[in-house]
């Protein structure tokens, strides 16, 4: 998983034309983001399922995952996946993957940076700032720093992850079943955007009675709205009707921005990803409202 397990992982403007039959078009308007809760989860990994061809027999790892901020100052994601994965021959290989980024509330500006490290060594880093621009001429761009100085032009209906998130909430409580959007997170050296689809599922009960888990903090999670969603991430530029999807996310989303019964699925093996503790932390300070002078 990359950064989209945080947004997922997340994983978000408000919805457009298109809720009243059930599916949301694409747009990138910048609009009040949910008031998402400042949290840190922990999360336990192992393999999912795995084909014969996958070359895949052993998963084990941790991913830890942070949201601070508030929409009014907008919102820091810092997440470390850490895995061993164990091949055929019994070999194993060492995954840190480090991601932060921060997301101005009204999803102008995303400033990210990306490390990757396998066995140790460095294997990949990307770091950048991502602008969106108006005028009579909407335009997104993103100056890259890392793996090199870089200035790239996106389409100017690009998401970036917690204008995503809002967005995907939004949707589910409006009872939207499928959203469609252009995906940018800084991720795979800070030059691809994904086309995702996401397809929400029914309402979870909420109440004494619902069931959130037996981890750490799930007790406070019993009256939070939540729906299961499968994310699916196409290449960018072609009709995702005609092609597979790079990989699949699918979890339980809480409106207040928590996840759990993580899965990520490559097609050939999956990552499931178990909540094991939730603590949720200080929120953000707005700004209180000043009474203008006579």
């Amino acid at each position: 998983m990359t950064t989209r397990f945080g947004y997922a992982l997340i994983a978000l403007s408000t919805l457009v034309a298109g809720l009243a039959s059930g599916t949301a078009s694409r747009s990138a308007a910048a609009a009040d983001l949910v008031p998402f809760s400042p949290h840190r989860a922990v999360y336990d990994l192992s393999l999912g399922d795995a084909s014969a061809g996958s070359g895949v027999t052993g998963i084990v790892g941790r991913m830890v995952y942070e949201l601070k901020g508030s929409p009014c100052e907008g919102y820091t994601q810092n997440m470390r996946f850490v895995t061993v994965m164990t091949n055929q021959d019994g070999v194993e290989t060492v995954s840190d993957l480090r991601n932060s980024s921060w997301e101005e509330a009204d999803a102008k500006k995303l400033r990210f940076s990306s490390t990757q490290y396998q066995n140790d060594e460095l294997a990949d880093s990307s770091q950048g700032d991502a602008l969106r621009t108006k005028g009579a001429t909407p335009v997104v761009g993103v100056d890259l720093v890392k793996p090199a100085k870089k200035r790239l032009s996106l389409p100017t209906d690009i998401y970036f992850p917690m204008q995503h998130a809002s967005t995907l909430v939004q949707a589910a409580k409006s009872g939207v079943k499928m959203f469609t959007a252009n995906l940018y997170d800084g991720s795979e050296k800070g030059e691809k955007y994904y086309l995702t689809n996401t397809i929400i599922g029914q309402k979870f009960g909420t109440g004494p009675d619902a069931s959130v888990g037996t981890f750490k903090g799930a007790d406070q999670l019993a009256k939070v709205e939540s729906w299961p969603m499968t994310i699916s991430y196409f290449d960018a530029g072609k009709e995702h009707e005609d092609q597979t999807p790079a990989y699949e996310l699918s979890f339980r989303y809480f409106e207040n921005g928590v996840t759990s019964d993580l899965k990520i699925d490559y097609g050939e093996f999956s990552i499931k990803g178990d909540l094991k503790e939730l603590t949720f932390l200080e929120p953000g300070k707005c700004p209180a409202a000043t009474t203008p002078t006579k």
